[in-house]
């Protein structure tokens, strides 16, 4: 007998490959342009999109706004202010990104092994458009069948309002015969938490834990979130 009925995956970073797609993606979406894609560009613009996306996950900031003024700031300390919109800029990114649907070193056969005795599914605050290109495009869309999205919900991780109409879709009514599994400690582990579900850390950098939130185990890799899950 398996620990869980139900695997609630994160995507980006846990099951899919995001910083390949984000490079490849911002790549293209630069160039487009006519601004050169160097490795200075590239870090300040994570670096900018990082500090989005961290605020996003404490509610400070809307995905509307952050999509937008992630290439607003990018062009003004790149030192292109007006060379672009910053919301066509958004639109090409996403575009491009949405062609992407490159996964993580085994994540497929992760997937296709616990598909059988499970119910897989993606929980993700990713920006709708390009979650669902990248699904789409990917092997893993046969053994995970069903995909969530903050933008579609109306909530996001961590709110346990958002995992709520997970549960609601999905038919789940024994929260301990269910588990959330991703790379965020902020979204994934504290998501699990505020919905009192088990929590899989996968952790394959060996990033320090925090004093909370607490996960209910910590892996390294694929193998292990397998043997968790089917014992």
């Amino acid at each position: 007998m398996t620990k869980y009925d139900f695997v609630l995956f994160d995507a980006d970073n846990t099951l899919f490959d995001f910083d390949q797609a984000e490079h490849l993606a911002l790549g293209e979406t630069l160039e487009g342009y006519g601004i050169p894609f160097t490795p200075e560009h590239e870090a300040l613009y994570l670096r900018i999109n990082r500090a989005l996306w961290d605020a996003f996950d404490r509610g400070e900031i809307s995905q509307d706004r952050l999509v937008v003024e992630r290439f607003a700031a990018f062009l003004q300390q790149a030192g292109y202010p007006g060379r672009a919109d910053p919301e066509e800029m958004n639109r090409a990114y996403l575009a491009a990104l949405a062609r992407q649907g490159c996964l993580l070193p085994g994540a497929e056969e992760l997937c296709a092994a616990l598909a059988p005795r499970c119910t897989l599914a993606i929980v993700t605050n990713g920006v709708s458009s390009a979650q669902r290109g990248r699904y789409d495009r990917s092997p893993i869309r046969h053994s995970v069948p069903h995909l969530f999205i903050s933008q579609e919900l109306g909530f996001r991780k961590p709110q346990r309002e958002f995992f709520q109409r997970v549960f609601d879709a999905l038919g789940i009514r024994d929260l301990r015969r269910t588990v959330v599994v991703g790379d965020s400690l902020a979204a994934d582990i504290q998501g699990a938490v505020n919905a009192g579900v088990d929590s899989i850390w996968f952790n394959p950098k060996g990033c320090p834990a925090l004093a909370a939130p607490v996960p209910t185990h910590t892996v390294s890799s694929f193998g292990e979130i397998r043997n968790l899950i089917l014992g």
